[in-house]
């Protein structure tokens, strides 16, 4: 059952009710997804929920998650709910027409049938999904990380208006960003666990990106998986925080500069999947077609949970669990949405 995948704090109890915490999502949302805008120079766009299979804009994350499939009777053709947009968003840059320097941002819901469910982990999934034109100039690590700055700024602003809503919601993100590869991570820590690893390395910094996730170790492991064709397993990371309410790192977007033609083509034939060359949006990237991007997604319900202090994404979305995890969670003061 789910509920032996839960961390229960010692003496935990929420700062805010159900009714102050409905108010703080909503400030937490509209203050971030505003400085999100306004740092990174993003315009706000309309997305799909669902798309076709054939046409390769599904995000196949790990590579082994199975999406939430079914046919539409009129149109004749099976669709699939997003995993995420991470494809979806290039192509749009280039049929909005959006300039370098500029891109835009969304509101990606999903369903992941295959998610694990725990504190942070729900089937339910909604997150800004980002992406914008950079040019063969900017194509590079020192871009990577001044983005990810202006993230970490933008949620900095967050937590402190929200503090002045609630004085009780204490600031505890760490604005300096520590920037490590996950092989120095880990010859850093050559005895723990790619999760050991990055508890450990946020417990030390506070905030962390963890960069070139995706790419093979010299342990011949990866840190952790990322599909092949849409991140540069070399220009990309994960952004992790130190959360001290369930005393471990909690990670809050996942982003990277995209692949070009010849990471793609490289990225393809390792992973073993050079059979999606013939889908609709690889072949517009290898044929030169779509711009240069950067891209990501931050999640909205984890970033809510960490900077209200919860135990439990559960309280704050509305999805679903089983009854022992909502039977054990109420005896720890977790009441789920």
């Amino acid at each position: 059952m789910a509920a032996k995948n839960l961390i229960f704090p010692k003496h935990y109890s929420p700062e805010l009710n159900i009714m102050q915490t409905e108010i703080a999502i909503k400030l937490v949302k509209d203050t971030f997804e505003r400085e999100l805008s306004n740092h990174l120079n993003l315009t706000r766009v309309s997305a799909p929920l669902f798309v076709t299979g054939k046409s390769g804009l599904n995000d196949n994350l790990n590579g082994v998650e199975r999406p939430v499939a079914f046919d539409i009777s009129d149109i004749g053709e099976d669709v699939e709910i997003v995993h995420s947009l991470a494809k979806w968003k290039r192509l749009a840059l280039k049929r909005y027409g959006f300039e370098p320097g500029a891109g835009l941002y969304t509101d990606m819901n999903a369903i992941r049938r295959d998610e694990e469910l725990d504190n942070l982990h729900s089937v339910y999934v909604d997150q800004w999904d980002w992406e914008k034109i950079i040019t063969p100039e900017t194509r590079n690590v020192k871009t990577l990380q001044r983005t990810v700055k202006q993230i970490v700024q933008a949620l900095k602003i967050t937590e402190n208006k929200l503090h002045k809503y609630f004085p009780q919601m204490k600031s505890f993100i760490e604005e300096k960003v520590t920037f490590i590869t996950s092989e120095e991570l880990l010859q850093k820590y050559p005895g723990l666990s790619p999760k050991e690893r990055e508890n450990a390395v946020c417990k030390e910094f506070g905030t962390v990106f963890i960069t070139q996730i995706g790419k093979k170790l010299s342990n011949g492991e990866r840190h952790d998986g990322r599909a092949p064709d849409y991140d540069d397993w070399e220009l990309n990371g994960d952004l992790l925080v130190w959360y001290p309410v369930l005393d471990r790192a909690i990670e809050l977007s996942s982003m990277g500069i995209r692949v070009d033609v010849e990471s793609l083509e490289h990225q393809l034939k390792e992973a073993g999947c050079e059979d999606r060359r013939n889908l609709e949006f690889h072949r517009m990237l290898l044929n030169g077609e779509l711009p240069l991007t950067m891209g990501g997604g931050i999640g909205q319900s984890r970033l809510c949970m960490v900077l209200l202090h919860k135990a439990h994404i559960g309280e704050v979305q509305a999805s679903i669990w089983d009854q022992e995890m909502i039977d054990e969670c109420a005896k720890h003061q977790i009441i789920l949405l």
